[in-house]
């Protein structure tokens, strides 16, 4: 009999899940997977309810009849994202560390490793010239949150104002610039290149 804590720790593997789903997939009954791995039908239901869990000669069985090997049932399933960043523990950098900012970022997300966005909440300051000209691969997502920005891309000067947003491909040269007496406060998202 398994303690509480064993049985515990190998629900999270679900392996009675993953057993129905190859099942399901390859189209067998429970009769049919019996006859193949000389398990009987009832035992197998049990397993994929739970209610047992198999030895390893037993899913080793199971494995070679799906063709896949015993890690498969022994992978555990990921865990979902959950990250809180503390506005009190988030640092303000400059754009340019070597001269006057243009404006000023907090990272939104930095806990989060293997992200597959980057999100800041970004601060640019009045009365300054445009941001000197940067590109980087992927997307770019701007928010105006409060006041005037003026980005320039592509040859062209966009103006967003409160509650405006535009998504560009960041590959290209772009510029930022707050147009507003107060400084623009935005929310900037930035994704990986693009595949292909």
């Amino acid at each position: 009999m398994l303690s509480e804590t064993l049985s515990n720790e190998l629900e999270t593997y679900r392996i009675g899940e993953k057993l129905r789903s190859l099942r399901s997939e390859k189209g067998l009954g429970l009769a049919q997977l019996g006859e193949h791995t000389g398990l009987s039908a009832g035992m197998l239901s049990k397993i994929e309810r739970g209610q047992i869990f198999p030895t390893l000669p037993t899913l080793l069985r199971v494995s070679l009849v799906f063709g896949v090997g015993l890690e498969h049932f022994f992978t555990a399933p990921e865990t979902p994202i959950l990250e809180v960043t503390r506005r009190k523990d988030r640092l303000r950098l400059p754009d340019d560390p070597n001269a006057a900012p243009t404006y000023l970022f907090e990272s939104l997300d930095y806990p989060v490793s293997e992200r597959p966005m980057e999100a800041f909440l970004s601060e640019f300051l009045p009365r300054r010239k445009a941001s000197r000209p940067h590109r980087h691969p992927g997307m770019e997502l701007i928010h105006v949150i409060s006041g005037v920005l003026e980005l320039s891309i592509h040859g062209k000067q966009v103006k967003l104002e409160e509650g405006d947003a535009l998504t560009f491909d960041a590959d290209h040269d772009h510029a930022y610039r707050c147009t507003s007496e107060k400084s623009c406060q935005a929310l900037v998202v930035t994704t990986p290149a693009r595949p292909g």
